[in-house]
Formats: C-alpha cells, structure tokens, sequence
C-alpha cells in the first residue's frame, strides 16, 4: 500500500522533526518556537491554517473553563485543515504542544532536550507526551499527501496550548467552532485503545491550628497532626469511591480514580507548633460522574470528620477547587470510531489492540462533553515515562502508530473518486 510504503521510506525525516520539537522548550509559557515549527510544517504541506491567541471569544467566562495563567501572549494555537471533497465523515486528529517541566535535571542521562537518539529510543521532554505523538499526526497527514489521495471528509489537525494545566487550548478550539464527527488524541497509550478517560482536578484543603511554644506544645493544636487525619480520611474516601469502579475497561488499573496527595505545606519554626497547614492534591473523576458530583461527595467527606473531630467541628476545613481540572469522557466500546481504529490496528499489526480505560485526564472530555465530538484516546509513547525523567519513545510505534492513524482517516473520511 502507498501509505505504507510512504512512512516507510521516510522514517529518517519523521525522527528527525521529532528531535526538532523536542529540542525546542515548549514548557508553559513558551510554547511559540515549537508552535512556529508545526506551523511552518502544515503550511508546506498545504494545509489551510488558521492560528490566533486564546483568550477571548467567552473562553473565560465558560463554565468548562479552569486555568491560572495570567495572558496566553505570543504563545498561538494552531488548527491546519485538510479538506476534503465532500460527502465524507470529519475527523479532529487533536495533540498538546505543551510540556511538563524537566524536574531535577541530575535525574536526567542526557540533556532533557537533547532529542538524543539510541537503541531505536528518542529521549527527551515531551518526546512521549505528546511530541511523538503530534509527530505521528502529521506524518499520517503527508502520507496520505505525498500518495496522491483525497478525501471526501475534513482532517482537522490541531496543536493546541496548556492541555497540562487543564486544556484551555482545546476549549478555545471547541468554541471557535471546531467540531468533528470523530477525534483522536494521540496520548502515550502504549498503542492501546482508550474510548474511556478518566477526568481529574486538583484540590486545596486548609487545616487550621493554635499555636504555641513547642515546649509546651500541649497548650496548642498541631495543624500537622489535624492534617494528618485529614490524608487518613481522603485516603479512605479513595477506597470507597474505587469499590464503585465494576467497568471491566479498569481491571489492569490499580487504583482507577485516585486520590493523590501532591503537596503538604505547614510550619515555620521547628520550635513552634504550627497553626495552618494546606494540602494540596489532584481528585480522579469517574468516565460516569460529573465534575461537580465528585466535587460534592468529597466536600460531605470531609464536613463528616467534624462530627468526630471537636476542633474541626470548631474550626472548619476550608476546601478550595484550584489550578487544573479535566473533564472525564467516555465512547462506547461498540462505537463505529473504535470499530475503524480496531479494523486499522488489525491491518497494521496483525492482532487485535488492547481496550482499556485511560489512567490519566485528557482533552478528550472537552472535546466529547463540550464540543459533541466522539473521542478515542490512542497514540504510541511508553505511559510510564511521561513527566518522569530520561522521557523517551520507541520510534517504531511512532511509526506504527502513524499508519494506523492514517488507515482510519481512510476508512472514516473515505477516500473521494
């Protein structure tokens, strides 16, 4: 097949605009040189661009919209449109520009940037979430280019900001108008099947305390030690709300919808008994609950501790909902976008994928909740390595990843006469 043939004989360039993008810095706030590279790259291949900065059109004022950075400046999204010839199917391939910050970079073997390749692995921030992944869009975009083919439906490509701190960048995309009959978002799936992904948000809890001298420490209230009581109770509300979690999509995870405590903050003297400490954390969301119901059953979670509690029935926790949020989505298993995405997977790599649930939020919720766009999480990149040090992704399941994006597109667009 040409598609084929063509990613075959052009591996070469796909790593090599895969080690350019992960060169480029594209951490919060600097996302504009790695953006400029995507868009010089669509423009090549023809593709009608329409880039501008998020920030107005209601994207503040819209309920679905959670994020704290100030100006959004120099930093554009990008949606590069193939279009078709009419009568076909659309699709929205759909990938964050945006990356995490390289942590402690003495974890690092090399350069967090150096888009350093060995053993078949290109090692670097973003090289698995999701700069492989964007780079297996775009190579399925030329392939079908390069081929001679056209097709009936709209390919909407889209490079979007901020997907890491709660995905303003496709909300903005969503009310500019830019809807699909299906989507795919090409996270580090392990080239598994995601029609379900989980939604999250992060939380802030404030415990209140009295001070005192900590020789006398009898004559205070530790906000540490309250707070501690506090983690014990979040840690069973985890416990309860997992039990509920019967979905067969989330039997290889663990924990489906986690409760995670990221940050513990209290005190400033080591003699002195502390009289504020603030936890923050990040709530899982089920693919089958709201937002808003989980936000509900964890704030009556923690109003109950005041019933055992006498200085917490005194002094009330204070729970603030802060920073990023994800919406959970969820397609059915029978859906015609995971029949095609199986029937490619198939042609591709001759067994049939693994179907589960996403461990982790995505923009799939905004897409499918907001926009009315059906959404399969699916990509190549090793899960594991996301945000963690040495990064990386095995090239061939970029490679293969991008043929079998690209067979959908024929499949689900189809192909014009």
């Amino acid at each position: 097949m040409r598609i084929k043939q063509w990613i075959k004989e052009n591996r070469a360039r796909g790593a090599r605009l895969l080690q350019i993008l992960v060169r480029e810095n594209s951490t919060r706030g600097n996302e504009s040189s790695t953006q400029a590279i995507i868009i010089e790259k669509c423009r090549q291949l023809g593709l009608t661009l329409d880039i501008w900065e998020i920030g107005s059109d209601g994207l503040k004022s819209h309920p679905a919209y959670c994020c704290d950075r100030q100006s959004f400046e120099g930093n554009p999204n990008l949606v590069a449109v193939l279009k078709g010839t009419g009568g076909g199917k659309s699709m929205i391939l759909n990938g964050h520009i945006d990356v995490v910050p390289v942590g402690d970079e003495l974890n690092w073997t090399h350069d967090p940037f150096s888009g350093i390749i060995e053993c078949g692995k290109l090692y670097g921030r973003g090289a698995t979430d999701m700069k492989g992944g964007n780079t297996a869009l775009l190579m399925a975009i030329e392939a079908l280019i390069a081929s001679g083919i056209k097709l009936k439906g709209d390919v909407i490509f889209q490079s979007v900001i901020e997907e890491e701190s709660g995905g303003a960048g496709t909300l903005a995309a969503v009310l500019r108008g830019y809807h699909a009959d299906g989507a795919i978002i090409p996270e580090p799936t392990n080239l598994k099947i995601f029609p379900k992904q989980q939604g999250s948000m992060w939380f802030r809890i404030t415990v209140k305390g009295r001070a005192a001298h900590g020789g006398t420490r009898y004559k205070g209230v530790s906000a540490i030690e309250k707070a501690l009581f506090v983690t014990q109770r979040l840690q069973q509300l985890e416990k309860e709300r997992n039990t509920r979690i019967t979905d067969p999509l989330f039997e290889k995870i663990p924990i489906p919808i986690p409760i995670n405590i990221g940050k513990l903050s209290s005190g400033e003297w080591p003699s002195s008994v502390p009289d504020t400490a603030i936890i923050e954390g990040r709530m899982g969301v089920s693919p089958e609950e709201t937002i808003q119901s989980a936000q509900e059953e964890m704030e009556k979670s923690l109003c109950g501790l005041s019933e055992q509690d006498e200085w917490l029935h005194e002094n009330p926790l204070k729970l603030e909902w802060f920073g990023g949020r994800w919406l959970p989505g969820s397609l059915e298993n029978d859906h015609p976008l995971i029949t095609e995405l199986t029937k490619s997977f198939i042609e591709v790599k001759g067994e049939s994928p693994l179907i589960q649930a996403s461990p982790w939020g995505t923009d799939g919720g905004i897409l499918s909740t907001i926009g009315n766009t059906p959404v399969v999480v699916f990509g190549p990149g090793i899960t594991e390595t996301a945000h963690d040090a040495n990064e990386h992704i095995v090239l061939e399941d970029m490679f293969v990843a991008s043929e079998i994006i690209a067979l959908t597109l024929l499949k689900w667009c189809e192909v014009a006469e």
